[in-house]
């Protein structure tokens, strides 16, 4: 259909392309029209975009040359490119992929993923656009599938307590390592430095990237790393902890009764990182004496991806519940007293704990955890067993026909995975040549020997193939059926995964029917605008999105040959390129898979920087006190002392304040981590300066890309002074949130930084310094499967539409703010009274005049389809606004429209018409039930809990549950699966 704005489109492009694309995509992005854009401004005072961008960018720092962001694949010119040829482009880019199949273990399997779960929650708006679930009224629906999956990880752990999920494999392991840190050195009451339990084990036999990322976390902790084998490792009384593969990297199933007791005996806690699907099979690690267990969920149904997004899970004793890192989501009950979910123990929290966290952990893999449980709600305990059953016999029988072949597969029991010596007269070089010859990837071990694991889709005709290659080419007898290996004593006979919802879901129609269920009672932008400050939930686009799913993208192993990868690295190269271009920076990397991450690895940069340089001792990190919380949590994390700097009045960093602490610590001044633009949503006009005293006193500038948003194109981290910037991929350029994950949180770095970009063991990004610090991510590029999103997003907005869209978030949040302004006090401005791209509304007043908290604001939005914006962060008592580029203006009315109706009923209550005790707002969020019982005990009326806006009567959002009690689940903390009665 032609609309006026394609026409626009296509007579401003004309002159330089006879014939342009008429799907350009910033258009169908961004949300108001040019109309409504000018509209608008003319609010705001202003004749045209420029002199209102020049009233709230520093002329200082303003961007004065456009973006060059141009690609080999588009031959038409970047702006032009319409939404199918960027798709058509990154096809031809994945098509260079060689989709072989891998066979390499290392933590990662193929897997089937079934379809009514990639059409229905992978592929699925519905699940993958809504926010973490704080505002838990209106989030029960993947609350109560992240309680499915805790309740699956304790039932196959055999551990009580189960977390909803951390980032992958090897950084769970890390953070499992902290944990036992703290438990063992809290309970004998000893200093962690000075002569405390210091030392950690882990059995070289565990995959190697975990060992690496353990190393990596635990050399600024002050913990001492132990490599070696359990049976030879003395567990002293300096150990706080031992990490075991299970089964082994090569395969071997080890009963580690023994090592357990010893462990403990010595005061040690024993971690066991393990295979979910052996787990079926094997003792599981709580029976045997573990007492955490970590691992990777990727194989109940999650593609491979080159390496994630994977959830990866945690799971311990009842008693260390205050200990564990990340989310755990338990029951409570409602302001009704029935059953309802919400995400427990809050005081765990990073944001809240700030530089006394022991973890940094701030987005989850929500959106992988929710498919690897709904692979197990399908399947049931009796299909996942059956899985392993068929992988685990396939591997017997494998392992018999190379028996008879001449090979040695050692004597030890297995559960998928084989190491295979081979037999005289074959060489390893020709069994791997003949192998990737038929598009087959074996795992080298380096003496000779190779792996070969076996996963899910694993076929007859693989059996037949995989034997054939060690049989020199040669065609092998019929397959024999094998007996499992293992002895009754590792066999596991305790019953798993037994609660009712395991069972009731095996058909199609009925998961279906589940998963719907569940979404109906998600909010999320496929209802309403999601206008969380710092945030920025921005439209996920369906043309980014399309190529997640593709097989070239989703069927890679991580460590498979370069030959496989060779589409993903021309769009990493790619993609970094980009990156560095927006961000002014010299090179980048994309390894760190969350934001918190991206702060981690980049305070990491820093430090290598300085311990190159003979300045290991610069360990003092000024941070704002107005700072996200994960600043302070991830400069604990990186080993360096966290001293506040003040903020002023009006939101800014306190520069004198800045100037004496860096003074007082010149000596060991190692950087200053800031937000920019600010989280007061302003931008800081002394931002130059704070750069330039950290630098005179020795320091980096580690700057949070978490507000880069109203930076693209308008100005850059880099030309501001910034030696770091993490990028969160998953606000800025377009990665959905997923329900609180996936993320991506790659670091930008000045040239001098470059070379300490990070690396890892087995396969080396091309982005690793030359000095790189060790691997802060399980996979080499984190997780690639989601950047074709980023990939889409920056190529169909172009330099231009990139920097419009900037423009428009900033004119968004303004006309907000100045609609708002006259109902609520707006808390800051810059000299000119513009904020960036979010503004802050206060809140505080209303507690003495009427007795209404923030709370009760944010519960009450929800009767109004809305979720509530961030709340009490950076100033409690207050909202932060953020309603990003992609919402109309008939939305951003519509929000503004919800709070001034909010506040006449509140100021109902300030002249006594309505009751402090009884209204609307203490008794919000209303449910569908409350509102249609036949006993109405409230003094306001029904319709104006219901429908309290006229928009309401067209469609309205209910939440299933009324306000949640959270101090009550965490009184009586209940973290899985509760009987069915309780429904």
């Amino acid at each position: 259909m032609t609309t006026p704005q394609t026409i626009l489109d296509a007579a401003s492009a004309a002159a330089t392309h006879p014939f342009p694309p008429l799907d350009t995509f910033a258009r169908r992005h961004i949300g108001p029209t040019e109309r409504e854009q000018a509209e608008m401004l003319r609010q705001l005072g202003f004749a045209s975009m420029d002199p209102f961008i020049a009233a709230t960018i520093p002329d200082s720092i303003r961007l004065r040359r456009p973006l060059e962001l141009r690609d080999a694949t588009n031959a038409n010119g970047f702006a032009q490119r319409g939404e199918f040829e960027a798709l058509d482009a990154l096809k031809r880019v994945a098509a260079k992929n060689q989709v072989s199949r891998s066979f390499l273990g290392l933590g990662y399997s193929d897997t089937i993923t079934p379809a009514v779960i990639l059409r229905n929650i992978l592929e699925n708006p519905g699940w993958y656009t809504q926010y973490t679930p704080y505002q838990a009224e209106i989030a029960q629906g993947r609350l109560e599938a992240l309680l499915n999956f805790q309740t699956m990880i304790a039932d196959l752990t055999g551990l009580p307590l189960a977390g909803a999920s951390l980032l992958d494999e090897a950084t769970a392991a890390a953070e499992a390592m902290s944990m036992c840190h703290s438990i063992v050195n809290s309970d004998t009451g000893s200093n962690a430095n000075a002569g405390g339990r210091n030392t950690f084990f882990v059995a070289e036999d565990c995959h190697p990237q975990t060992i690496a990322v353990v190393e990596t976390r635990a050399k600024h902790l002050g913990i001492k790393v132990v490599v070696g084998t359990p049976a030879a490792f003395d567990v002293g009384s300096d150990c706080c902890g031992v990490l075991v593969q299970y089964p082994t990297t090569d395969g071997r199933v080890e009963d580690y009764r023994g090592f357990a007791e010893k462990a403990h005996k010595a005061g040690a806690l024993v971690v066991a990182a393990a295979d979910l699907l052996a787990l079926t099979l094997l003792v599981p690690p709580g029976e045997w004496g573990a007492d955490v267990c970590v691992g990777n969920s990727q194989r109940f149904g999650v593609p491979l991806g080159a390496g994630g997004p994977h959830a990866a899970f945690i799971a311990t004793k009842s008693e260390y519940v205050r200990k564990m890192p990340g989310r755990i989501i338990g029951m409570s009950r409602d302001s009704h007293g029935n059953p309802a979910l919400r995400m427990a123990i809050q005081t765990r929290e990073q944001h809240i704990r700030r530089e006394r966290a022991t973890s940094n952990i701030c987005t989850a893999q929500v959106l992988l955890a929710i498919i690897a449980g709904m692979y197990g709600t399908y399947h049931g305990s009796e299909g996942v067993k059956a899985i392993a059953t068929r992988v685990h016999t396939m591997t017997a029988s494998l392992a018999e026909a190379l028996r008879k072949l001449g090979h040695d597969i050692g004597t030890k029991p297995f559960f998928d995975t084989l190491r295979v010596k081979l037999g005289a007269g074959v060489k390893t070089a020709d069994v791997i040549a003949a192998a990737r010859g038929k598009k087959i990837n074996l795992r080298q071990f380096g003496d000779g020997s190779i792996g070969i694991a076996l996963d899910e889709a694993t076929s007859e005709s693989d059996l037949a193939t995989l034997a054939s290659l060690f049989a020199g080419g040669k065609n092998t007898a019929a397959m024999p059926v094998a007996k499992s290996p293992l002895p009754a004593a590792m066999q596991r006979t305790s019953a798993f995964m037994t609660h009712p919802v395991f069972s009731m879901y095996h058909s199609e129609t009925e998961l279906l029917r589940y998963i719907f269920k569940l979404m109906s009672r998600d909010l999320s932008l496929a209802q309403s605008m999601i206008a969380l400050g710092s945030c920025t939930m921005k439209l996920n686009a369906t043309s980014e999105m399309i190529p997640v799913t593709w097989s070239e993208f989703g069927r890679i192993h991580p460590f498979a040959p370069k030959e496989d990868l060779v589409g993903y690295h021309e769009m990493f190269a790619q993609l970094e390129t980009w990156l560095a271009e927006i961000t002014g920076f010299a090179a980048v990397s994309l390894q760190p898979n969350a934001g918190s991450q991206g702060e981690y690895a980049g305070l990491l940069v820093i430090r290598a920087y300085h311990e190159h340089r003979g300045e290991a001792h610069r360990d003092i990190c000024l941070i704002p006190e107005s700072a996200h919380g994960t600043n302070p949590a991830s400069a604990v994390v990186a080993g360096m002392k966290v001293v506040a700097v003040a903020c002023t009045d009006m939101g800014y960093i306190d520069i004198a304040d800045l100037r004496a602490k860096a003074a007082e610590h010149a000596k060991n001044l190692g950087a200053v981590m800031v937000t920019y633009p600010s989280t007061a949503g302003v931008f800081e006009e002394g931002i130059t300066e704070i750069c330039e005293v950290v630098h005179k006193h020795g320091g980096q500038v580690y700057m949070d890309g978490a507000n880069m948003n109203a930076q693209v194109g308008l100005t850059r981290p880099g030309d501001i002074g910034a030696d770091v910037c993490h990028l969160n991929l998953h606000k800025t350029f377009c990665i959905p949130h997923g329900g609180g994950g996936p993320g991506m949180g790659p670091i930008g770095v000045v040239a001098h930084l470059a070379d300490f970009l990070p690396g890892h063991p087995v396969s080396r990004p091309a982005s690793a310094g030359r000095h790189a610090i060790g691997p802060v991510s399980a996979a080499p590029y984190g997780s690639p499967s989601i950047l074709p999103i980023s990939w889409m997003y920056i190529a169909m907005m172009g330099a231009d539409g990139l920097k419009h869209a900037t423009e428009v978030a900033i004119l968004n949040a303004n006309y907000m703010a100045h609609r708002l302004g006259s109902h609520y006090k707006v808390l800051y401005a810059n000299h000119n009274g513009r904020q960036a791209h979010e503004f802050i509304l206060d809140l505080r007043p209303f507690d003495a005049s009427a007795g209404i908290k923030i709370d009760d604001v944010a519960k009450r939005l929800i009767d109004y389809g809305f979720h509530a914006p961030t709340m009490s962060w950076p100033v409690p008592g207050t909202l932060m606004i953020e309603p990003t580029e992609s919402e109309s203006k008939h939305e951003l009315d519509r929000f503004c429209d919800a709070l001034i109706a909010i506040r006449a009923e509140i100021r109902a209550i300030e002249e006594g018409k309505v009751s402090r005790e009884d209204n609307v707002l203490k008794g919000a969020p209303h449910t569908a039930a409350t509102v249609s019982a036949n006993e109405w005990k409230h003094a306001y009326p029904r319709e104006q809990a219901a429908y309290p806006a006229p928009w309401l009567k067209d469609f309205k959002f209910w939440p299933s549950v009324g306000r949640v009690d959270n101090p009550y689940g965490d009184r009586n903390l209940v973290c899985s699966c509760p009987p069915m009665s309780a429904y």
